[in-house]
């Protein structure tokens, strides 16, 4: 059963769906909607959705925004324990962030700090835990993404979706190293909680106005294709309405697993250049 509610204005965490928009002039223009539903087979949804507003202008060129995904693992207890207090933590250490932090290593930081959380919450409950973990910052005109395990993020520009994070999966290291890999995608090779240090692997990329951010967990992309993303978002104008079709897709076609994803429109960038790691204003 798809939810939907009217996100808050500076932001927020929780499985339910929120469409916002941020208008300030000459600063980055964003939009954006996010849907959790549990599919057709699972009983509980373990995956957990998170964002932070800038509450300003002065915040929106100093901090910027944050929109975090997360999906319990499963086959181990309590999973949705583990995304929700992943997702919280990152939000809340995006919030009191120090100001002109750079986002790759800022979101480097708090993604190892929520790790740290979700292991010592399990060692708390006496069970094993664990999430993945797909966060992005926009800022300017960039994006900075952190991710661990295999929740992804996706760039849509011109019609065509990329994928701008690798899988963290057995089989996905054993092809990249030439082995044959193996047949189960689901095997991760890294998530957050299993031990009390995780590699982070971050990157960042240029905006440019009209990209549409994917933010989603493996539901989603287990049966709706790149090429089926960037299909939908340009049929709609409204991006509730693409991210509530393409979960209708996604439940159609297989259904068996939780179903998450953030949908973020850039409306407009303040294009920038750095100098010594501050930006400065291009004319």
């Amino acid at each position: 059963m798809l939810r939907y509610s009217q996100g808050p204005l500076l932001g927020g965490v929780g499985t339910d769906a929120g469409m916002q928009r941020s208008r300030q002039p000459s600063l980055l223009d964003v939009e954006y909607a996010q849907v959790s539903d549990r599919g057709r087979v699972r009983e509980n949804n373990e995956d957990y959705l998170g964002f932070a507003l800038p509450a300003n202008k002065d915040e929106a060129r100093t901090r910027g925004w944050f929109f975090a995904l997360a999906d319990g693992v499963g086959g181990q207890e309590q999973g949705q324990v583990a995304s929700q207090a992943a997702v919280e933590k990152l939000v809340a250490g995006f919030r009191e962030a120090p100001k002109h932090e750079p986002h790759a290593a800022l979101l480097g930081r708090l993604v190892q700090d929520a790790n740290i959380h979700v292991y010592e919450t399990g060692r708390e409950r006496g069970v094993a835990m664990a999430t993945t973990i797909v966060a992005c910052a926009l800022r300017f005109d960039r994006i900075a993404v952190a991710h661990v395990g295999d929740s992804r993020c996706y760039l849509i520009r011109r019609g065509h979706a990329k994928a701008l994070t690798r899988d963290h999966t057995l089989a996905n290291e054993q092809q990249r190293i030439g082995l044959t890999a193996t047949n189960n995608r689901h095997l991760l090779s890294r998530s957050l909680g299993n031990e009390l240090f995780v590699a982070v692997d971050t990157s960042e990329n240029l905006l440019m106005a009209g990209d549409i951010l994917l933010l989603c967990s493996d539901g989603l992309y287990g049966s709706v294709t790149a090429s089926d993303m960037a299909q939908v978002t340009a049929r709609h104008a409204d991006l509730q309405a693409a991210a509530q079709e393409l979960v209708a897709i996604a439940n159609q076609r297989d259904g068996s697993d939780n179903i998450s994803l953030q949908l973020i429109r850039v409306r407009g960038v303040e294009r920038v250049g750095m100098y010594r790691g501050r930006p400065y204003k291009l004319h």
